[in-house]
């Protein structure tokens, strides 16, 4: 099923229950010190083993244990290049740097 196009919610939770139980084996865990591990219930490691759903809090708990918070990282946005507050900023220092004041004399607003 890895190599076939997932389209629906049940295949996608299908497919991250295989991969849970695939990682659990290969650490060698139960199901019962996975859930220990993870501090969430056996029944929640079955439900997703099984491709029933899950809670994003059973998720999180599930991919520290195995080290792969990348999981969650991937749904993070990028970070922007440039801050647009750093470029406001720096936009309107420039305005500033760009528009200095003359300040006119008395004597040399008059004429002779």
């Amino acid at each position: 099923m890895q190599n076939e196009p997932l389209s629906t919610t049940a295949d996608w939770e299908q497919r991250f229950g295989d991969d849970v139980r695939g990682l659990r084996l290969r650490h060698r865990f139960t199901q019962a010190e996975l859930a220990q591990r993870a501090n969430i219930s056996l029944s929640a490691v079955k439900y997703l083993e099984k491709g029933r759903g899950s809670s994003l809090a059973t998720l999180i708990r599930i991919a520290r244990v195995f080290g792969r918070t990348d999981w969650l990282a991937s749904f993070a946005p990028p970070e922007p290049a440039v801050s647009p507050i750093a470029m406001l900023r720096e936009h309107q220092r420039l305005a500033k740097v760009g528009t200095k004041r003359v300040r006119h004399s008395a004597s040399s607003t008059r004429s002779p």
